[in-house]
């Protein structure tokens, strides 16, 4: 059994306050998105140029910030959010939804996509393989924060929240930074590597996380504003990764069938 080490939220002290490692884990995650971008537009053939990386960062950190926060505050803390309205801006406490960074993006990256005249799903193919390693940071920040921790378990890995309670429990975090993070990072980019039809990348993507996601919620403590949300036992997580799936599987198979109908 371990002891969760308890860690100063905030990494730099200014003042009164300081730079949060929340926010660093954000620094990070966009800083290596940019450099495996100039990466992959270096390619032959990639279909991109170095300096449109930045730009479509820009939108795209829009998309995940401005989503994410707002994706927290409708699926996991609305009440809260009616009561303490500035809550909405204070990201370095955490509280980020995956989700809705997901739908932000996606719509920040349709906006792209109509202003450079690419395809949706001509970005989406790009930019999804860039991801992963950011999530995994998110996550570190997670478990930096003390947040979203598992639930009770007697494994030899469980580690005691003492900030929480004195029960041994599953550290969720470190498992969704190596699963959903590393774990996808290194399969969508190694598929990524090879021409794949137009909307393939992004199929792949939204079935594998979102099985990823519907696993890691059995390990993962419910959020307690929330608990079980349907057939007493499926998370608001677990319910929000169902359509990913399915859509996911429509859109892998579609693309391969327009392939194979183009070909012949």
């Amino acid at each position: 059994m371990l002891i969760y080490p308890e860690i100063d939220p905030i990494a730099i002290h200014i003042g009164s306050g300081g730079i949060h490692w929340y926010g660093l884990m954000y620094l990070v995650a966009f800083t290596s998105a940019w450099y495996l971008g100039r990466y992959r537009a270096r390619r032959a053939g990639s279909g991109w140029k170095e300096d449109e990386v930045a730009d479509i960062m820009f939108y795209a950190a829009l998309g995940v910030i401005l989503g994410g926060r707002i994706g927290y505050v409708l699926f996991y803390d609305f009440s809260n959010f009616i009561q303490h309205p500035l809550n909405l801006f204070k990201i370095w406490q955490g509280g980020m939804s995956f989700h809705g960074g997901l739908l932000g993006t996606a719509l920040a990256l349709a906006l792209y996509g109509r202003k450079t005249q690419r395809s949706f799903f001509q970005v989406t193919d790009f930019m999804i393989p860039l991801f992963p390693l950011g999530y995994a940071a998110g996550r570190l920040g997670n478990f930096i924060n003390g947040e979203l921790w598992g639930r009770v378990t007697d494994v030899p890995w469980a580690m005691v929240f003492l900030h929480v309670d004195t029960q041994p429990r599953h550290p969720s975090q470190l498992y969704q930074l190596f699963l959903g993070g590393i774990t996808i990072f290194i399969v969508i980019w190694l598929y990524s590597n090879k021409p794949r039809p137009t909307m393939a990348v992004s199929g792949l993507f939204l079935t594998l996380f979102g099985c990823y996601r519907i696993f890691v919620e059995f390990f993962r403590q419910p959020d307690k504003q929330l608990g079980y949300i349907a057939f007493d036992w499926m998370t608001m997580g677990q319910v929000l990764s169902v359509p990913m799936v399915l859509i996911g599987g429509f859109m892998l198979w579609k693309a391969y069938q327009k392939a194979r109908h183009a070909g012949g």
